[in-house]
């Protein structure tokens, strides 16, 4: 039974992964806490699902042309030299003691401020500007050090943090944010991962577990994002976010059992609302 469970959590956060860009460890970690894995390991198996299913993912988005090759490049690179400033913080807040703590308080702050910058931004007219077109090469490598040291730091694929700041502050159309953020996030999590697994050992078998489910639904994650509007892949990016937001809260009060179970309502609602559109059949023509 607890095989299936892993495989079959694997590949549900694996479809979301693909749909939102953010990695799968966004969305894992915080689950394997809730489930009682400490934090560095947690963050580690996050890491390693997360390589498996961006690397299934891109393939999906290739096709669908949606990744901005140097763009991602350049958000990918400066994001590997920010996974090496980011293990040695984590591995001292760990001998302090205070990881348990520090990084739950850190996926607070920045799931609350993801979530409302989708939710402010949602109403709004998708517009490429003229950023969108030429990028500011700067602007890149910051928000990808940025988005690979949390990565590394808490066990996400940075994707969470590169979509929402390439959209705002770069004016990307939301479905090249996501596939882009794809491809950085796969340079990122490979090399944070190999960091953390030549210190400390995991679990392979549910690794592999969650990654083999992982591989099955990343690709049908990217094409979902063809039957839906660029305003609802931003508000149920911010619903994700708010719903991971209050998972973690409810961990850190010592009632995890109603945070998973509050994941699990907005992951039923999103299924179901994907099931809607792949029977009806329309797709977005934006």
């Amino acid at each position: 039974m607890e095989i299936i469970l892993y495989f079959i959590l694997g590949a549900i956060i694996s479809v979301l992964s693909g749909f939102f860009g953010v990695g799968g460890g966004f969305i894992l970690t915080p689950i394997l806490l809730l489930l009682g894995f400490s934090p560095i390991v947690a963050i580690t198996m996050s890491l390693f699902y997360s390589m498996a299913t961006s690397g299934s993912g891109i393939a999906g988005h290739i096709r669908l042309k949606n990744i901005l090759w140097k763009e991602g490049f350049i958000l990918g690179s400066s994001g590997v030299i920010a996974t090496q400033f980011a293990r040695p913080f984590v591995f001292f807040l760990e001998r302090r003691g205070f990881d348990e703590i520090v990084i739950p308080v850190f996926y607070i702050i920045l799931l609350s401020y993801f979530a409302f910058k989708m939710l402010t931004g949602a109403n709004g007219a998708i517009i490429e500007s003229n950023a969108a077109t030429h990028p500011s090469y700067i602007k890149l490598a910051l928000i990808g050090f940025f988005g690979g040291f949390i990565s590394t730091a808490l066990g996400v694929g940075g994707g969470f943090i590169i979509v929402p700041l390439t959209i705002a502050f770069l004016g990307f159309h939301p479905k090249k944010a996501v596939g882009t953020s794809l491809f950085a996030v796969l340079m990122i999590v490979s090399v944070g991962f190999i960091s953390y697994a030549l210190t400390i050992s995991i679990d392979y078998r549910v690794g592999l577990l969650l990654a083999a489910g992982g591989l099955l639904g990343s690709q049908f994650g990217a094409k979902l994002t063809s039957y839906y509007q660029q305003k609802e892949i931003k508000v149920y990016m911010a619903l994700l976010y708010i719903a991971t937001l209050l998972s973690v809260v409810l961990k850190l009060m010592e009632i995890s059992m109603i945070g998973l179970g509050i994941l699990a309502l907005f992951i039923g609602f999103f299924f179901t609302k994907s099931f809607v559109k792949l029977k009806t059949g329309v797709k977005d023509a934006v």
